[in-house]
């Protein structure tokens, strides 16, 4: 489970409410991640549908595997960028 820091949120004349934040992010914030984490998506999205083109009407497998070689990557890419560490919310 993620590292989150708990908050009290004000009200008036009633029990203290308790609202899970994440540590300096303020509440309604939008956060879009890192740029290479968007690469790296963008490149396993262009995997699949290489490899999905491979298997339509009848497979071709060359251009299946050249898919499967591209989403690798893609995942490769995702571990050095540490997206799934940092990025995730």
């Amino acid at each position: 489970m993620a590292e989150q820091a708990t908050g009290i949120v004000g009200g008036t004349g009633g029990p203290e409410v308790r609202a899970v934040t994440r540590p300096g992010v303020e509440h309604g914030e939008h956060h879009s991640g890192k740029p290479i984490s968007w690469a790296a998506v963008t490149i396993i999205t262009i995997g699949f549908i290489v490899g999905g083109v491979g298997m339509v009407p009848h497979p071709v497998w060359w251009l299946f595997w050249t898919g499967v070689g591209i989403v690798i990557i893609g995942c490769v890419t995702t571990l050095f960028a540490r997206t799934f560490n940092e990025d995730w919310y």
